[in-house]
């Protein structure tokens, strides 16, 4: 059983090494030396990543970072305040890239780079208060904040490179059991009705594809079969059209129309949990509510123990 399996544990399974959380089997990945030019990398990598996600107009460049914190300091509206913070994140995350670069570039000149230096503790205190600010800033949905994506550049500076990917593999398999629970609260919610027959096939066959999405980096050789299945999947699922006759009543046409929303919005909601490799707690519990709330309009009470 999956709950005797000790968190952690690795194991090849089909020739690929993989890691144990939360019950499901994680694809790990060789583990980098730890030095600055791999943590330089990553951190690259990682904000970059960060600011895909997130909302538009936060990528403020580290030289800008005074002018971004005398903006912030001096808003007192509200609104306002959050979307400067949001922009003051981006611009500390931006300079402590910086810092962190040129730290690189004067170690490959042969200087030994301590970690009490002074930029080394710059650079981790822009981070820290890039992290802090990070609760102002929402996913590019506009639906909620990714707090967790805003730790990762801090945790790949502060801690070794092997500690970060294994707190990356417990966030994967986390978001690889958000991805099942949106799938069958989805399935759940529809498979009781004639009309969105089919429907179930194409749902799973999008999770599936979705958690494969999830645990597979863009630089691993798969991605390309990878990434083809998990958009052809969705481009099905988008496709699907419940089934309705010529003569369907304004109740009925009303229930195809709310329940192929609901489709879509699940699909996204899958499609930005894969992306950013973390879940999304609070949007996936409108999902459920949106679901539930349909369910009680539309679907037959004996359906409703399957929730």
């Amino acid at each position: 059983m999956d709950s005797a399996i000790p968190q952690g544990k690795r194991e090849v399974i089909d020739g690929q090494v993989r890691v144990h959380y939360f019950g499901y089997w994680v694809k790990a990945y060789v583990v980098p030396a730890d030095t600055l030019l791999a943590k330089k990398r990553l951190i690259e990598a990682l904000t970059r990543r960060l600011f895909n996600h997130c909302e538009h107009g936060i990528n403020v460049p580290g030289a800008c970072l005074e002018q971004a914190r005398r903006s912030f300091d001096g808003e007192t509206d509200p609104e306002r305040r959050r979307v400067k913070g949001a922009m003051l994140a981006g611009a500390l995350f931006n300079r402590a890239t910086d810092v962190f670069t040129k730290l690189v570039e004067i170690q490959a000149l042969g200087v030994k780079i301590d970690c009490d230096n002074a930029l080394m503790r710059e650079c981790g205190e822009h981070l820290q208060e890039a992290l802090s600010l990070g609760r102002l800033v929402l996913h590019r949905s506009g639906e909620e904040g990714l707090d967790e994506l805003w730790g990762e550049p801090f945790k790949a500076f502060a801690f070794p490179i092997e500690a970060f990917y294994n707190s990356r593999y417990i966030k994967i398999a986390q978001s690889m059991q958000a991805i099942d629970g949106i799938r069958d609260e989805l399935i759940a919610t529809l498979s009781n009705l004639s009309m969105f027959d089919g429907s179930e096939s194409r749902i799973d066959d999008f999770a599936r594809a979705a958690k494969v999405k999830c645990e597979t980096l863009r630089t691993d050789p798969e991605i390309f079969d990878v990434w083809t299945s998990f958009v052809v999947a969705a481009e099905r699922l988008a496709r699907f059209e419940p089934r309705l006759s010529s003569e369907a009543s304004l109740p009925e046409q009303r229930q195809a129309t709310q329940g192929t929303q609901l489709i879509a919005k699940g699909r996204d909601l899958i499609s930005y949990v894969t992306r950013a490799r973390v879940p999304m707690p609070k949007t996936a519990a409108e999902f459920v509510d949106r679901c539930r709330q349909f369910r009680t309009l539309y679907v037959a009470p004996r359906a409703l123990s399957v929730a």
